[in-house]
């Protein structure tokens, strides 16, 4: 029976997928977008699971959305392998619907809205360490913007 597609009204998390960490983010078009919500480590085996269990038990997500790390010119880059292995583990472990979403330049979005809101008093140099969940944060936010570009990871 063939999946249905993941609604943009649907609660979902998203990661920005780093070799130290993962950012993720909390989502839905009900709440308006995104928000930063966890940063999990990445040992050498692997992603800090029990964290990441804690996480789908608490908001209990009906998708998840992983940034699809591209070069601006939208060839590999060698972090893509290790987030698309990410994705299908996540699949695997939910059994919910796991999407790829271009993540280009969501780092470089993440660090803009940092500085806006540090420049604004509502973070400090201290927090610049949540980047990589504000990362998380914009690449829901894209999927919610254009749900139809994303590729569902089987």
């Amino acid at each position: 029976m063939p999946e249905t597609p993941l609604s943009t009204d649907s609660t979902v998390l998203g990661f920005d997928v780093g070799s130290r960490r993962i950012g993720v983010a909390i989502g839905s078009a009900f709440g308006v977008g995104a928000r930063a919500l966890a940063m999990i480590d990445v040992r050498a085996d692997g992603p800090d699971w029990n964290a990441l269990d804690r996480l789908h038990k608490e908001w209990r997500p009906q998708g998840l959305i992983v940034g699809d790390p591209l070069t601006l010119e939208g060839d590999d880059q060698p972090n893509r392998r290790r987030a698309h292995a990410f994705a299908r583990q996540l699949r695997q472990r939910y059994g919910v619907p796991v999407l790829l979403v271009d993540e280009r330049s969501s780092s470089v979005e993440a660090a803009r809205r940092f500085a806006v809101e540090r420049a604004e008093g509502r973070k400090r140099r201290r927090d610049a360490a949540s980047l990589d969940a504000v990362a998380a944060a914009v690449i829901v936010e894209r999927w919610l913007s254009a749900p139809h570009d994303a590729i569902p990871v089987t």
